[in-house]
């Protein structure tokens, strides 16, 4: 194994992401490093890549979707071996003392880590991360298609599975793109009527490809009206980055109907006081997992057969991925190639 590694790095503000390479160091304590097969790229990762917040230590490295194999531990890393497959996701850590640690919920502890702003990223062929970071990869899933299960995987999957909603309830789905493909696909799987709303028909034969029993073009008629039409939904998973179409979709919840977004911009939600009270209405956000419920949501992937729509880069075309996603070019997901160098 070499002693060097490439990472992609940004030196400035708002500056340009370039290869840089630099000598690995071995991990101490309860700390592994990872030798990086595949990084996705996410919406998330465009801020981490402008590097223009207060507090920024340069130089920078994003990546928070990764995949790859263990290639040391520390020494009270315990659990893990060299060469096990893992994954790591936006989840990169937590205090493990603190009262959302100490129920179970790591993903709002206030000390928790974030591969790209806690430590450099993993747009490089080599991450370091605290071990309670890592998920495991069934053997029957590709590390490319694995990565995005970090972030957009464990994220979709919770955001229905966490709902609480009537068995065979039914699901509906704003937005089939990186996130809303997945979510399609593990709402049917996990048994719910399944409704995919895009904009524009050219979306509804990978919606119905997806698992999804009915679609509505966003485009043509109001969403919420449609949804309403066929009985309404128990759940709409709100997927897409605009916040602007909230209002109308709540109209197509039935009573006690949930709307939960995973999907959004710097805008704010408007939300009719009455019908709110009057349906007995939810609506609320859900931010991604930890690393067991990546491993869950990996595990529930390969049983049922759900993988990522993914376009693959090479690592040293990071820039160049940035950039395709800030003017909405990928369709789905976007992963780094690690094993190429620059």
């Amino acid at each position: 194994m070499s002693d060097t590694a490439v990472t992609m790095v940004v030196t400035e503000p708002r500056g340009p992401l370039h290869p840089s390479t630099a000598e690995t160091t071995s991990p101490t304590g309860n700390w592994v490093r990872v030798s990086v097969i595949a990084s996705g790229v996410c919406n998330a990762d465009i801020g981490t890549a402008a590097a223009s917040g207060r507090g920024v230590s340069f130089p920078v490295t994003p990546g928070h979707e990764v995949a790859g194999v263990i290639a040391e531990l520390g020494e009270l890393a315990e659990g893990w071996s060299v060469g096990d497959r893992v994954a790591v996701g936006w989840f990169g850590g937590s205090c493990g003392h603190c009262a959302f640690c100490r129920a179970g919920d790591v993903v709002h502890c206030p000390e928790r880590k974030v591969p790209g702003l806690s430590y450099p990223g993993g747009w490089a062929q080599s991450i370091t991360v605290p071990a309670d970071a890592l998920a495991r990869i069934p053997a029957e899933f590709d590390l490319f298609d694995a990565a995005p299960f970090g972030c957009a995987g464990v994220t979709t999957f919770n955001a229905v599975r966490k709902a609480g909603i009537r068995a065979g309830g039914r699901v509906a789905v704003f937005g089939i793109g990186g996130l809303g493909h997945l979510t399609v696909q593990f709402a049917a799987k996990l048994g719910y009527e399944t409704v995919a709303i895009a904009r524009g028909g050219d979306r509804e034969k990978v919606a119905r490809e997806l698992g999804a029993h009915h679609y509505i073009d966003s485009d043509a008629q109001a969403p919420g009206a449609a949804l309403k039409q066929l009985g309404g939904a128990d759940l709409i998973v709100y997927t897409a980055s605009s916040t602007a179409p909230v209002d109308e979709l709540l109209t197509g919840l039935n009573v006690h109907g949930q709307l939960t977004l995973v999907g959004v911009d710097a805008g704010s939600v408007t939300v009719p006081a009455a019908q709110l009270v009057m349906n007995g209405h939810t609506l609320t956000g859900h931010l991604t997992g930890s690393s067991r419920e990546t491993q869950e949501a990996l595990e529930f992937a390969a049983t049922f057969g759900i993988r990522p729509m993914i376009e693959r880069m090479l690592l040293a075309q990071a820039d160049d991925a940035v950039t395709r996603l800030r003017s909405g070019a990928p369709r789905f997901r976007i992963v780094l190639d690690a094993t190429g160098g620059e």
